[in-house]
């Protein structure tokens, strides 16, 4: 009797695992722009009220489109790191948004204003990697006074010369030390660091297979994609 109730309370936390994590991951296009149309978004949240909303802006060309396909959600760069990294960043405090990596302050702001009618409480924070970095950067001006920071992960060279003292909230630069990607060298973020005091985080470890500008590189933090979220959740956690 007792093995049989073990089993079954084991299959009921299964089951339950099962219907949460299906029930995380919402197609939302109620966001959108002056003209109307719609700017779609992937949430993924497992508390009706998180204390952190982080929107993630993916590397590549950064449109990951998710819509509606035969009755299933699909969309791109599922491979990307911030999108691999999920799993790890959402839980009762943190939920993310996902969404195409642009340098649009309208769209920008059509997210933002759906997040702040669904979670009026949160503090909202910016996440790009690699190329999805240049628009962190690109927007930097325009949110500094709309979100609580920016995460430039795996930041483009132009971090190099990124001061993040000009703006009022706040900002970490992220880096793997053994990122060999060309266009996103770990000595310009360390620079952004030494020369501007820019707050740092230097990841190390992992696997690096493939491309050295591809996901799973260390440019994609493959294999330690938990460490890097958590090093991502504990400084936004510092924050006021």
């Amino acid at each position: 009797m007792m093995k049989k109730m073990l089993a079954n309370a084991a299959l009921a936390l299964l089951l339950l695992g099962a219907l949460t994590c299906g029930a995380m991951e919402e197609l939302v296009t109620s966001a959108r722009l002056p003209n109307g149309d719609p700017v779609a978004y992937v949430l993924d949240s497992v508390s009706p009220t998180p204390k952190y909303v982080v929107i993630l802006f993916p590397g590549g060309t950064g449109v990951m489109n998710p819509r509606m396909q035969d009755g299933k959600l699909v969309y791109g760069f599922g491979g990307n790191f911030l999108l691999r990294a999920r799993k790890y960043l959402v839980d009762e405090d943190f939920a993310t948004v996902a969404t195409n990596a642009s340098d649009s302050e309208e769209r920008i702001q059509a997210v933002l204003d759906d997040i702040k009618r669904r979670f009026p409480q949160a503090r909202v924070y910016l996440a790009g990697t690699s190329n999805g970095t240049h628009s962190t950067m690109k927007l930097a001006g325009y949110l500094q006074d709309r979100i609580a920071g920016e995460i430039h992960s795996s930041s483009r060279a132009q971090i190099y010369s990124f001061d993040a003292r000009q703006f009022r909230n706040r900002h970490l630069v992220l880096h793997h030390v053994n990122d060999w990607c060309r266009v996103t060298p770990y000595s310009a973020a360390l620079r952004s660091h030494e020369v501007f005091g820019n707050d740092f985080v230097a990841m190390e470890g992992g696997i690096s297979t493939g491309n050295d500008c591809e996901a799973f590189a260390h440019h994609g933090y493959n294999g330690i994609e938990r460490e890097t979220a958590e090093a991502m959740k504990g400084w936004m956690r510092k924050g006021p």
